[in-house]
């Protein structure tokens, strides 16, 4: 497993649906529609989402990377 971050590739609005498939081992796409069905159900699911986009951390990028 990889760490828990917000990657800089792949990402739709914030970035932690990719992250989140990232880290276990899934595709964004399986993450994303896990996240809209449970958007069905009664809870706190758009304030989690929000709270992980402030939390995680953005990838870093590395040094053979930059230009």
């Amino acid at each position: 497993m990889s760490a828990l971050v917000r990657p800089r590739e792949g990402r739709m609005i914030g970035g932690v649906c990719a992250g989140l498939a990232r880290r276990f081992g899934t595709s964004a796409t399986t993450m994303r529609v896990i996240f809209v069905a449970s958007c069905l159900l009664p809870g706190p699911q758009f304030l989690v989402y929000a709270a992980l986009w402030i939390f995680l951390p953005k990838e870093k990028t590395s040094p053979s990377m930059s230009w």
